[in-house]
Parts: structure tokens; C-alpha cells; sequence
């Protein structure tokens, strides 16, 4: 049975936390430091775990038992949402330390991260039955009014049910040390590929970063298949970061053949950082196509989803219809959850 926490309003309680990365350097630290004033003055109450201004471990904020520390700390506590600060790079290094019967055990709340933090979201999902959201970190919140994914994460949080994808993306940054509040740069407009799309699809959202979710693959942490034996359908978000077209071939491969697509009802593919790299013949659409095409349903490709801004935030576990209309994405979460 999956369980949703409840929607939140605006005096909510945001905690902070940094199971990855800890904003030090900019133009995270100033974002983030804009991004809990922005919340205090809309009336939120935030609580700032004691790493997320901290660069104390190996690429990361504190030790991994430290790092596991804060997080199970935060969901023992009041607050409505944690919220990750930052992605990062060795987060699964925090996974032996987080006792996940004992968060069973507590009320449910909203887990929010991106990239990295793949490694909570999908195992909250996948082992203790929560909806979380992949979505933007709290430092993506630093530009008020929000707009685009910032807005799109209050407004699922809210309760809304039907998004959208966006009219542009932002294929390079203009952010720097010494700007670190600069606007989005939307240059670029959004096409999406469709591949074998026929009809409206609906199953239960599941994915994330593929770095993560391969690294995941095969160990003690990897409960796909029980998770998904409860469920009748699949959809697969996945998004590349580090990947090269032929790392994300291989990837895809790994799970292909590790089972974890054998329920599969569509695949949304987003944009991965290596989008124009080429390697031995394989760019990023035959790396995804030729691995994936003999499961027979639909593939979007190009998705608003990933490491290019912005990307659409995904709720993990929750229940989903998808469409491909007037060569946008469309999805519709569920209000009453039916077999799936």
C-alpha cells in the first residue's frame, strides 16, 4: 500500500538537510541563504539541519553515519517536509545508516531532493512504501515569485494534480561565483521525441538519476522487484548525469536485465548532461531506443527532466496517467488510487 503524506499549507514546517552535498561554496551558499529567507517570509517554518552549511566529508557534508544522523533526526520530528539542500556524489555511502523500519514506524512526510538524492527517494519508495518527490533542491528557490519546476513542487505539495512541461530550457548557465542569483537563461525550446506512442498510459511513477539507480542495482538496498510485484504497471522516469551515451546503454542494459522493467507500461527520458556527445555510433536516442524499444510501449524522449533547468518534479510512488499532447508531456496524478 503506498502512502502519500498530506498536502501542506502555508504555515508548514520545511527541515533542512544536507545527506549529500553542503552548500560552502557559490553560488549554492548565497542561494540557499536567499532561499530560507524567501520561505520564512511566505510564512514557512524552516529548521536548518546542523550539516547543510558544511563541507566536512569526502565530497560531501559530514560522515555518512553524521549524514544519516540528520536525516533520521528530521524525519523523528514535526516538521511536514525535509528538504534536501543539494545533490552531490557519495550519498549512497549513508544508506547502511539509515534504519528504514524505523522510519516506517513514523508519520509520513514529504522527502524532496534531485540527482543524488535518488538514493532516498527511490528506496523510500521502494522500501517503505512513501511517496516522495524528485525534485528541485532547496537552493533552487532562491528567485521569488517561483516559476517552472520551484512553483510546480508547492503547487504538488498543495495538492495539485495535472502539470505540464515547459516552453524552454536552459542549455548553459549564467550563474557564477560572482553572480550566484542570476535568472535562468531559457534559450532553448523544448521538442519532445516521441517513440512508439500511441495513447494516454497510466501505471506508478518510479525512477530518477540513473547514476544513482544502477549503483543501487543487485545490493541490499535494491527491493524493485518486490515493490513492483504489488503494482500492475510501471511508468520509468530516468534521467543520465555523469553518463556518457554508452555509460547510459550499459545502464539501462543492467536494469533490463535485472527485471526491474519486466512490468513496464512507458519510459520518460530526459535530458542527460552529455546531450549532444556521440560515442562509437551511439548518441543519447540509440543509447535509450536500442536497449529499450523490445518492451513495445511508449518512450518520450527529450522529457523535462534532469540536469538541464528546469525539470519537472516527479512524484516518486504515486499514481499516474500520461499523454503526449500538442508535443507537450501532460501528467495527471490520481486523486483516488486505483489498482496499479
Amino acid at each position: 500500500m503506498i502512502i502519500e503524506p498530506k498536502k501542506i499549507n502555508k504555515n508548514a514546517k520545511i527541515t533542512l538537510v544536507a545527506p549529500s552535498f553542503g552548500c560552502t561554496t557559490e553560488p549554492y551558499k548565497t542561494r540557499l541563504e536567499v532561499a530560507i529567507k524567501i520561505f520564512k517570509d511566505l510564512g514557512y517554518e524552516v529548521v536548518e539541519g546542523d550539516n547543510i552549511f558544511l563541507a566536512d566529508g569526502i565530497a560531501s557534508s559530514n560522515t555518512p553515519q553524521e549524514r544519516a544522523r540528520e536525516f533520521i533526526r528530521a524525519y523523528e520530528s514535526d516538521t511536514d517536509i525535509i528538504m534536501s539542500v543539494g545533490g552531490g556524489e557519495l550519498m549512497c555511502e549513508i544508506l547502511p545508516y539509515v534504519d528504514f523500519k524505523r522510519i516506517k514506524r513514523q508519520k509520513p512526510k514529504w522527502f524532496i531532493g534531485f540527482s543524488d538524492n535518488t538514493n532516498l527517494t527511490f528506496t523510500l519508495t521502494t522500501i517503505c512504501n512513501l511517496v516522495t518527490i524528485y525534485g528541485p533542491c532547496a537552493t533552487k528557490f532562491y528567485l521569488y515569485p517561483f516559476k517552472f519546476d520551484v512553483k510546480d513542487t508547492i503547487n504538488l505539495l498543495e495538492g495539485k494534480r495535472t502539470f505540464r512541461g515547459y516552453p524552454r530550457w536552459e542549455k548553459e548557465s549564467l550563474a557564477s561565483e560572482e553572480k550566484p542569483l542570476t535568472k535562468l537563461n531559457l534559450t532553448e525550446r523544448k521538442i519532445i521525441k516521441p517513440f512508439n506512442y500511441k495513447e494516454p498510459f497510466y501505471g506508478t511513477m518510479l525512477g530518477g538519476c540513473l547514476d544513482c539507480l544502477v549503483n543501487l542495482c543487485g545490493t541490499k538496498y535494491d527491493n524493485v522487484s518486490n515493490f513492483i510485484n504489488k503494482h500492475t504497471g510501471i511508468i520509468w522516469y530516468l534521467e543520465a548525469c555523469d553518463l556518457s551515451p554508452i555509460g547510459i546503454r550499459r545502464a539501462l542494459f543492467q536494469l533490463k536485465e535485472a527485471g526491474w522493467f519486466r512490468k513496464v507500461k512507458g519510459f520518460l527520458i530526459g535530458r542527460p548532461l552529455c546531450d549532444n556527445a556521440e560515442l562509437f555510433g551511439v548518441d543519447k536516442y540509440t543509447a535509450v531506443i536500442d536497449v529499450l524499444e523490445s518492451f513495445n510501449v511508449p518512450i518520450l524522449m527529450d522529457v523535462d527532466l534532469g540536469h538541464f533547468a528546469p525539470s519537472m518534479p516527479i512524484k516518486n510512488g504515486a499514481k499516474a496517467l500520461v499523454s503526449y499532447q500538442e508535443s507537450n508531456i501532460k501528467i495527471e496524478y490520481l486523486k483516488k488510487y486505483r489498482p496499479c
